[in-house]
This record gives C-alpha cells, structure tokens and sequence, in this order.
C-alpha cells in the first residue's frame, strides 16, 4: 500500500483476519466506553466480514453501552437471505454481543426512498462519531452501496449533504439487484477510524491502484482515505 497514513495489516488467511480484525475492534470499543460511557460500531454486510463478526461476538466487551449500525442495507425483509441485517443478527448480535443496541436500516416501508427519514432520524440518535467504521470492497470498487456510474453517487459523497444515508437504486449483477440505503460520505467519515477488510489478491491489486490514482481515482472505496485526518487501517489476507 503506498501511502504512509495507511496502516496495513495482513495475516496469513482470512480467520486469523476476522480474529486480528476483531481483537482490533474491541479495543476501540472497549476505549470508547471507558472514556466516553458509549462506543458505535458501524459494519458492513456480504460474506468477508462473517468470521470476524463472529470472533468480535464473544469478546469481553461493555456491550450493553455499544450501538451497532449498518454501512448500507439492500431493501429486503429482515429474514431475507440477502439482508445484512439477518445476517448481522445471525452472526454478530449472539452471546455477549446480543446485549448491543442495534439500530438497523430498513423500514415497513415498501420503497425505500419512503423509508429514508424514519432512518435518518434513527441514526441521528447514535453517539457520532462512530468509534470504528467497517468497509467492504466490491469487485468494482463499490463500498457500502455506493457503486461506481450509480445515478446517486454525487449525493452520497457531496460534503455538504447534511443527512447520513439515502436511498440508492439497484446496481447491476453481479451486485445483488435490488434497491438499498446506504450511509453516505458525511456517516462513513464521522468516525475516530476507518477500517478496510478485504481477502484475496484481487481486491488488494484493485484496491492499491485505486490509492495510487488518489486524490482522483473514480472507485468510491476511495471516499475511505478522503480525509487525512481519520486514520485508516487495511486489514488484508489472501
């Protein structure tokens, strides 16, 4: 990784990742109950983060003070199999863990443009900022669902929108077709660290060219390091 301010760390598969990554996480949840009586964690969803939700689950942390939200979720009933929350709930919110507040992001709604404000006004609520964002990275460079040529991506990352998510129409396959909410720029960034988890040589090659085309590279996995004040962490293993 090329740029001095990243903090890279690689482990030799991806469980002794999710157990690194989790080790890493408690420690700033744990801090941020300790200095601040409550701590926010925000995650994403699709299948690299499942051994790490699940060794972060059991770990000795003051639970019951921590809030847990969503980077993004697909616009589907919560026992969905593409529902990040179901899998959130499934993996993560279990033994010690399930003492957490979890603040999802879907509604009743049908539609979810309709959905947005009862959203905003819950995440609004969260003790901001968070104390460790979580991305993912897409194939093609999407993180939480702000996907490259989207016809919202100049909303969701204008630093002047006030609100912390909105609505996103369905990107194209292979990415999972169906409408969403996602966290804009403003949420991602409100954070005391920004951690990329990504597995496979792939997504380091696509993830290195895109920090070398930095300040300008078009991928919005980009809009993680856009602030050089907010530390970011790669947490990588083939």
């Amino acid at each position: 990784m090329p740029d001095a301010a990243c903090h890279v760390h690689e482990a030799p598969d991806a469980l002794t990742l999710a157990q690194d990554l989790a080790r890493f996480v408690a420690t700033r949840l744990q801090e941020g109950v300790s200095q601040r009586g409550q701590a926010l964690l925000v995650v994403s969803g699709g299948s690299t983060p499942v051994p790490f939700f699940q060794a972060l689950a059991p770990m000795a942390i003051d639970w019951p003070k921590v809030s847990i939200t969503l980077a993004d979720e697909r616009w589907v009933p919560p026992d969905h199999a593409d529902s990040n929350e179901r899998l959130v709930r499934a993996h993560l919110l279990q033994g010690l863990a399930g003492q957490a507040h979890f603040v999802p992001l879907k509604t009743a709604d049908a539609v979810a443009a309709h959905g947005v404000s009862e959203l905003e006004a819950a995440l609004q609520a969260l003790p901001w900022p968070a104390d460790v964002v979580v991305l993912g990275m897409g194939s093609d460079g999407h993180t939480a669902s702000l996907f490259p040529g989207s016809a919202q991506l100049a909303e969701a990352l204008d630093d002047g929108r006030a609100a912390r998510c909105l609505a996103v129409s369905a990107p194209p396959l292979p990415n999972v077709p169906v409408d969403r909410v996602s966290l804009g720029k403003r949420a991602l960034l409100d954070t005391r660290q920004v951690v990329i988890h990504i597995t496979g040589p792939s997504k380091r090659q696509l993830l290195e060219q895109a920090m070398q085309a930095a300040p300008a590279s078009p991928l919005p996995i980009s809009v993680a390091w856009s602030r050089a004040n907010i530390p970011l962490y790669v947490f990588y293993s083939n």
